[in-house]
């Protein structure tokens, strides 16, 4: 298969070495890392080791593939700059897939192309840049796949089998909609705190006060999720979200990774957001402001 994976960091780079296996992968993301691997090729290591020979470049302009699948990875501030330089290359038979954090990334990509040439993802892997041309992988986790309406369609099956393929566990979901809230809750209780404090995530475990805040934080995101419909449990998030925390108490936020490089953050499409929606339902959402407010301190946002 043809794919094309816009928005080259860490996971995009992750999932394009791992399908580059077994099908004509282009990476489109930015220098110094695309020069990097034009030259000396993509290295994988931590949780896994893999050493790639693949396309890169820097703008869609310089795609030679006519893609069966775009594979959309970038920030979700970037969402809807990068769908529209993919448009030249999405054609009738073009599947677009968002595998993105944030509540907003589906709504942006909407405006700009067809909704039912649209699959959602999320995943639980973990990777972050070492240097330029190397990923480290921190941690493996699960990918859901799903259509919009929930249907299980030829297309989402062929997907997720390559996906599985090329040693990505993938699963589909009959409520894609539903795992991109429950993403968004757990990241919404991590990584503000994490990126505040600038701390690892495990360590919003060990201080008794932050362990508190992460419950007040997981139970008012899930209020919000409740009142949009969405069939989710306090008790059960507020245990999956200390489930991550462990999975991944030796990581660093996607957040706090942000603030570190002095880039924007995810801050709008997680926590605002949630906010907005909260505002609609008429729900008090202090903590999700609180925490806004703390990132947009530390950074334009």
């Amino acid at each position: 298969m043809n794919i094309v994976i816009f928005g080259a960091g860490a996971i995009g780079s992750l999932f394009g070495a791992l399908l580059a296996k077994n099908n004509t992968v282009v990476l489109v993301g930015r220098a110094p890392h695309i020069i990097a691997i034009q030259q000396n090729g993509l290295n994988i290591n931590g949780k896994t080791h893999l050493h790639v020979k693949l396309s890169a470049v820097e703008s869609v302009k310089d795609v030679s593939i006519s893609p069966n699948l775009i594979l959309l990875t970038v920030k979700s501030y970037d969402t809807e700059t990068a769908i529209k330089h993919t448009l030249p290359l999405i054609h009738d038979e073009t599947v677009v897939v968002s595998l993105q954090n944030g509540l907003d990334n589906i709504e942006k990509i909407e405006h700009i192309v067809d909704k039912d040439c649209i699959v959602a993802g999320v995943t639980t892997h973990g990777a972050i840049f070492s240097n330029p041309g190397v990923i480290k992988h921190t941690g493996k986790g699960k990918t859901f796949l799903g259509e919009l309406d929930g249907r299980r369609s030829k297309r989402l099956e062929n997907i997720v089998h390559l996906f599985n393929e090329a040693g990505i566990e993938t699963q589909i979901s009959d409520d894609i909609v539903k795992e991109i809230w429950v993403k968004v809750i757990i990241n919404s209780s991590i990584n503000p705190l994490t990126a505040f404090f600038n701390c690892k995530n495990g360590y919003l475990l060990e201080n008794p006060l932050l362990y508190k805040i992460v419950e007040v934080i997981s139970e008012e995101s899930t209020n919000i999720a409740q009142a949009e419909g969405i069939k989710l449990t306090t008790s059960d998030m507020i245990q999956r979200t200390k489930e991550v925390i462990r999975e991944t108490a030796s990581n660093y936020s996607s957040m706090l990774q942000s603030i570190q490089q002095r880039k924007n953050t995810e801050i709008d499409s997680i926590n605002r957001k949630l906010v907005i929606i909260g505002k609609r339902h008429r729900i008090n959402t202090p903590m999700n402001k609180i925490l806004v407010e703390l990132v947009m301190s530390l950074t334009d946002g």
